[in-house]
């Protein structure tokens, strides 16, 4: 089975992030015009993830596959991404690509970034990941309790639907 990538229109920056923090290789085309946008779907076969409701008749019209994402809400739309591609709502590491440039991120020794973190983080964590593109240093801080009850509640919501179709 090929793994799916995505290309996202400039209306779902935090859900490029979401989908790449579980690990999916997904360009951000915030800048591109919808021509662009469509020829890099098609060339790098991607799936398009829109908002744009013109565009994804566009898109469907050319042969691309696409996803219309009509929901505001992040957890909802994760639900109906996992639905629709069977994504799994749970972040491993192995896989997670850096959130900011898509990059491929590798679990660090905590020597190797001390000097790119806050002294209290070095002090209260020992596990870090880099990105091998841009260089981002992550941990498991305080955050991550957000994104985990985040990812709880999409995984709730896919369960409903499932239960209710």
């Amino acid at each position: 089975m090929k793994q799916l990538k995505f290309i996202t229109d400039g209306m779902l920056g935090k859900l490029t992030r979401w989908l790449r923090i579980l690990g999916h290789d997904v360009e951000y085309a915030g800048s591109m015009d919808d021509k662009e946008l469509m020829q890099k779907t098609k060339k790098e076969d991607r799936v398009l993830l829109t908002r744009d409701v013109e565009l994804f008749k566009q898109a469907i019209a050319k042969g691309a596959e696409a996803f219309l994402i009509e929901d505001p809400n992040q957890t909802a739309n994760l639900a109906s991404l996992a639905r629709r591609f069977k994504l799994k709502l749970e972040v491993n590491v192995k896989i997670s690509r850096c959130p900011k440039c898509n990059g491929t991120i590798r679990t660090v020794p905590k020597i190797e970034i001390a000097d790119k973190i806050p002294l209290t983080t070095s002090s209260n964590y020992n596990e870090f990941w880099q990105c091998q593109q841009c260089g981002q240093v992550y941990w498991r801080g305080a955050h991550w309790n957000r994104i985990e009850k985040t990812l709880d509640e999409a995984r709730k919501a896919f369960a409903v639907h499932k239960a209710d179709g």
